[in-house]
């Protein structure tokens, strides 16, 4: 037992960018000495005010009590300076203990190694007063040492909290994407919540944590109110009539503050399930009653009207949108961000907002201007909470952007959706790069875009970059007829090897688009190409109209949608040739989707330049069609290829594979190519160059998006 005039010294430690707050919070609780650091704050304390700041902190995850200090030389020195501290007089010998271990220096690489240090000299400590030797538990321990290493400064400590303080006891279940307590009591504390907030509204609410930390607040409920473990509880030292009477002031007043509330907590989600947990939440911490779930789309969302109006109150609406961490999800985010701003300057005069958002780029798209932002981290990833002062009027933040974009989008869709339909092809161009600044390009694939962005010039700003980007979805959202989630960026730069088949998240944007007299499946999300390359639709259709009684060979054959239009041409034979497995597969079904079946279609998974290498001129094509990459080092490949240096000798080792009278259509998509007709003279091979027949009107622009040459043995 100790006496309550027993002065501690205290470390309370918190998440970055929490540490004001935590250090206004300690001043209030009457904590004395207080002193902000990185990670935390110092504090002296007698044995109630450790406990009190355990129970009524919403900010620090550990208050950590000092037992001991010492500078070190040498790893060695260590558990001889712990075995110092009087461990019989803080724990018994038949209690087990863990080491939390934080820190490194040029003795300790491994928090691993310090922990057993630490370990080493307690063990020592009770052998050395002739007691058993302590047992390590790292299942509910009795005791949590915590130690920490910097430079030469070792500090060790008692967790007076045990389990992280974050863990009020109320949240059971959570979503996928939680967001910590503590943070959730930061965004509610910097967003303007007081004690006196009478109606606090959350649109995205998931589990409810935002408002269930405001609700503590306003209810004046210490957050470890429902804590059943603390650290300090089989601590030789703890003193359970102190505690019991500081965790009953505690349960008075939240049951005063209850007594009296008249607040409003409303959270709207369109996930039943999670409403069902918020709800659950809500229970376990005695305010169900005054709280509101609602299944809702954030988008349509309005003020809670039976409440928005209450005289001489200003409204608080917090709230964590989705990030869209995931690839794909960046577009339906984006115009999230836009349709919600859109509906708070319409719906939410009157209110103070806060919204916690992973990127500033976002927060942009809502086209509010915030009066602050504050820098926070929601685990590794850096948030930015940014406060909205809505009982200001508020203009719509719009950055000077001409309507050329709008304008040269729609006068594109107007006349190439009709081109398209003519051509009998469902899957085409719309834009690329038509303005230099908005430097993408923009697909259309049935009813879906795909938005593949290229890299942006060095002198160009990121910031800038990804602002024209996000203006570039925004305008197609809006001038054309698809929605956020049948839209799907991507990042377009110069690719080599393996990058350029790099799958990327799963996400399943599938679709089955038509090609003529053809259909074949693309993935719109998962891939860094889609399965279909557009520009060489021409050549594709000029490959079936060559094939009928032939046999086709189709090299480098990426998912064989030249080889389904040889087939469906009438091709007698066709062998398909790649080293991918499952761009081979991909192309089987895109076969299987055409009802092609039979012997005559062969799939050979093989490095192609050596495959050529191998075959023997009996072996002979009436055509071949030859579409390979501009670069490309795989690892399973034995050579290294480069088009424009190599592409006379993969002609040869083609040619030696062709009937009489056979054809090589032979293409690539290196923008400055130039063929070797010298060369090719020498090898008795004739070219006839259908590059700019091959350019159909949606890549009218770039001319050189391609090259197509057809190659004939000369008589």
């Amino acid at each position: 037992m100790t006496t309550q005039s027993t002065s501690f010294r205290l470390f309370a430690n918190c998440a970055k960018g929490l540490e004001p707050l935590l250090f206004d919070e300690l001043t209030q609780l009457g904590v004395s000495e207080v002193r902000q650091t990185a990670g935390g704050c110092w504090f002296q304390g007698e044995l109630a005010d450790a406990y009190r700041v355990c129970i009524w902190t919403r900010l620090a995850n550990r208050v950590l009590l000092t037992l001991g200090e010492t500078f070190i030389k040498n790893a060695k020195d260590i558990p001889v300076a712990v075995a110092q501290t009087e461990w019989e007089n803080i724990f018994r010998a038949d209690q087990t203990f863990i080491i939390d271990f934080s820190g490194r220096n040029h003795e300790i690489r491994h928090t691993q190694f310090g922990a057993q240090l630490i370990k080493d000299g307690i063990v020592d400590r009770f052998r050395e007063q002739g007691l058993p030797r302590p047992n390590v538990s790292k299942e509910l321990p009795d005791i949590r040492i915590n130690a920490h290493i910097q430079k030469e400064k070792l500090t060790w400590y008692l967790d007076l909290a045990g389990e992280s303080l974050h863990k009020r006891g109320y949240r059971q279940q959570q979503g996928t994407a939680p967001l910590r307590e503590t943070l959730a009591a930061a965004v509610v504390l910097r967003s303007g919540m007081t004690n006196k907030t009478n109606l606090v509204f959350d649109p995205f609410c998931g589990s409810g944590t935002l408002l269930l930390e405001a609700a503590m607040i306003r209810l004046d409920r210490a957050p470890g109110l429902t804590r059943t473990e603390w650290g300090f509880q089989r601590w030789a030292k703890h003193d359970e009539t102190i505690w019991q009477q500081i965790r009953a002031d505690a349960q008075q007043r939240f049951d005063s503050a209850l007594a009296q509330a008249d607040a409003r907590f409303i959270g709207y989600d369109n996930d039943a399930k999670m409403l069902a947990i918020a709800e659950q939440n809500a229970t376990r911490l005695g305010i169900a009653n005054l709280c509101e779930w609602q299944r809702m789309n954030a988008e349509q969302v309005t003020a809670p009207s039976e409440l928005s109006e209450r005289a001489g109150e200003t409204p608080l609406l917090i709230c964590n949108p989705p990030y869209g961490e995931r690839l794909g999800e960046e577009i339906e985010t984006l115009l999230l961000y836009r349709r919600f701003g859109a509906q708070l300057r319409e719906h939410f005069h009157g209110w103070q907002v806060g919204v916690l958002a992973g990127d500033d780029t976002l927060l942009k798209r809502m086209k509010l201007r915030s009066n602050r932002k504050y820098k926070l981290f929601n685990g590794a990833i850096e948030t930015t909470l940014a406060l909205y002062d809505l009982t200001q009027e508020q203009p719509e933040f719009t950055q000077t952007q001409s309507s050329d974009l709008a304008n040269r989008l729609k006068k594109n869709w107007q006349k190439l959706e009709k081109w398209s339909a003519k051509e009998g092809v469902n899957a085409w161009r719309l834009y690329d790069a038509d303005l230099p600044e908005y430097n993408a390009a923009v697909d259309v694939y049935d009813d879906c875009l795909v938005i593949q962005e290229y890299a942006a010039p060095k002198d160009i700003p990121e910031a800038v970059a990804k602002d024209r980007l996000w203006y570039l979805i925004d305008t197609l959202a809006q001038e054309l007829p698809f929605s956020a989630e049948h839209m799907t960026l991507k990042v377009r730069q110069k690719q080599s090897g393996k990058q350029q088949y790099q799958k990327q998240e799963p996400r399943g944007l599938v679709r089955i688009v038509h090609e003529y007299n053809a259909q074949f499946e693309v993935n719109l999300s998962d891939y860094l190409d889609t399965g279909l390359f557009l520009d060489h639709r021409w050549a594709r259709r000029e490959l079936g109209k060559i094939s009928e009684d032939k046999s086709v060979l189709n090299l480098f054959a990426y998912t064989c949608s030249a080889s389904v239009h040889a087939a469906l041409g009438g091709a007698k034979e066709v062998v398909s040739v790649d080293l991918s497995k499952t761009y081979l597969a991909w192309g089987q079904r895109n076969f299987t989707l055409n009802k092609l079946f039979g012997r005559q279609y062969q799939f050979i998974q093989a490095d192609c330049m050596q495959w050529l290498r191998e075959q023997r001129p009996q072996q002979r094509y009436d055509v071949i069609f030859l579409d390979p990459p501009t670069f490309s080092n795989s690892k399973r490949m034995e050579d290294v290829l480069d088009i424009q240096r190599d592409h006379v000798m993969l002609l040869k080792l083609a040619a030696r594979l062709l009937k009489d009278n056979g054809v090589i259509l032979f293409s690539n998509n290196k923008r400055r190519f130039k063929l070797d007709e010298e060369l090719l003279a020498e090898a008795y091979l004739v070219v006839e160059d259908l590059t700019q027949r091959s350019i159909s009107p949606d890549f009218a622009r770039h001319k050189g998006i391609h090259h197509l040459f057809k190659v004939r043995q000369s008589d």
